[in-house]
């Protein structure tokens, strides 16, 4: 197992990110951006408080400003520890006084602003109470490319979790599945995750027999036996990025019909990773794996989005799914993970994630995606 750590993030990292985050938000026609805790706090900052309570935490961003974090007076020393903290100024607040009596002075008192989806709403509330005249549009709705595209240190960091990822998949090969319960295998799958070096293990989905025609099945009490198509979807975060990965095996020798859905359901996998190239609408890469499907006469099974974007999630903006005309741009990454459901039966679901390049797409999965046959 690799122990290289990646390069660490610096203050200039995250004054750089900040300022095209406030350079989004007036070119999209908002006054600015306020960023509660959660993933887009640390994206832009490294700031993570160790506790989220009722009280007020808001970074306040807003193009040709000193970029400002409110936190309240006992969480200040921690924030000011944050490796981004240089590149803000700190404004506390004291329990007992009115935090939106500090906030509201950064504020644009008609403005409009992307406020994180993750915000309390008693804070937006305060902040609609001080400044009746201001509105708020989600950072999804109002900036949802705000952590799409990857610089190369993130995308080391992700081609490390995927790394990861594949690692444990190998590893989870050599058990046995017969005879064994789904949470048995998950159980497995986390512990092979936290071996390979994830810090947090998000999901180890082990969808056996009927179990699997659910695409969000979590591993449960059943039972897997011989005979059984099993769908293993995994992943969680490394270095603070993603992984996400899905491959579905069988416990001894497949029919002809599981066979031929796994086959279709590469193809299609296989046909969704080659669309991808810069300048290409995120809905062609849905077009082009659900074309593969629908052609073998499987399309209403296939229930889905094809894909979902990475970062410091797992799950997070840009979506391939139709109707979305994002195009694509290098340093994007995604999953391209097209399905086959069959209720009472049987699913299968192959996953990898995906970055576009300056001509393509460069997987950052690179296990085997022929059904593999387990014990």
């Amino acid at each position: 197992m690799s122990t290289n750590q990646p390069a660490p993030f610096t203050a200039d990292d995250y004054r750089a990110r900040m300022a095209r985050a406030a350079e989004s938000a007036a070119a999209a026609g908002l006054a600015g951006v306020l960023v509660a805790p959660g993933p887009d706090l640390v994206y832009l900052t490294g700031y993570q408080p160790t506790a989220i309570t009722e009280r007020l935490t808001l970074l306040v961003l807003a193009a040709g400003r000193e970029p400002v974090l409110v936190v309240p007076t006992l969480e200040a020393p921690d924030a000011a520890k944050a490796v981004g903290a240089p590149a803000l100024t700190l404004r506390d607040w004291t329990d007992g006084k009115d935090p939106y009596e500090v906030t509201a002075p950064l504020l644009d008192a008609r403005g409009r602003f992307g406020i994180s989806d993750n915000a309390w709403a008693m804070h937006l509330l305060g902040l609609q109470q001080r400044l009746p005249d201001s509105s708020y549009a989600s950072l999804t709705q109002a900036l949802p490319m705000l952590r799409a595209v990857k610089d190369a240190h993130e995308l080391e960091r992700l081609a490390a979790a995927g790394a990861a990822a594949d690692a444990a998949y190998e590893e989870i090969l050599k058990v046995r599945f017969s005879g064994r319960k789904e949470t048995d295998v998950a159980a497995d799958l986390a512990r092979l995750l936290t071996e390979h070096g994830h810090s947090q293990v998000d999901f180890t989905v082990v969808g056996s027999g009927p179990n699997g025609a659910n695409p969000h099945h979590e591993a449960g009490d059943r039972t897997i036996e011989q005979g059984d198509m099993v769908v293993l979807d995994f992943g969680g975060l490394k270095h603070g990025y993603g992984s996400d990965t899905s491959r579905t095996v069988h416990v001894g020798e497949p029919t002809a019909e599981e066979q031929r859905v796994h086959d279709i359901v590469r193809e299609a996998q296989q046909a969704g990773c080659a669309a991808v190239r810069p300048g290409v609408a995120c809905q062609e890469i849905d077009r082009a794996a659900r074309a593969v499907i629908t052609e073998f006469g499987y399309g209403e099974r296939f229930i889905h989005r094809t894909g979902h974007g990475i970062g410091v999630t797992t799950h997070e903006p840009p979506y391939m799914i139709e109707g979305e005309e994002q195009p694509l741009v290098p340093g994007m990454c995604f999953s391209v993970e097209p399905g086959i459901y069959l209720p009472g039966r049987f699913g299968v679901r192959i996953e990898d994630i995906v970055t576009v390049t300056e001509d393509g797409g460069r997987r950052l999965n690179a296990t085997a995606r022929e059904l593999a046959i387990v014990e």
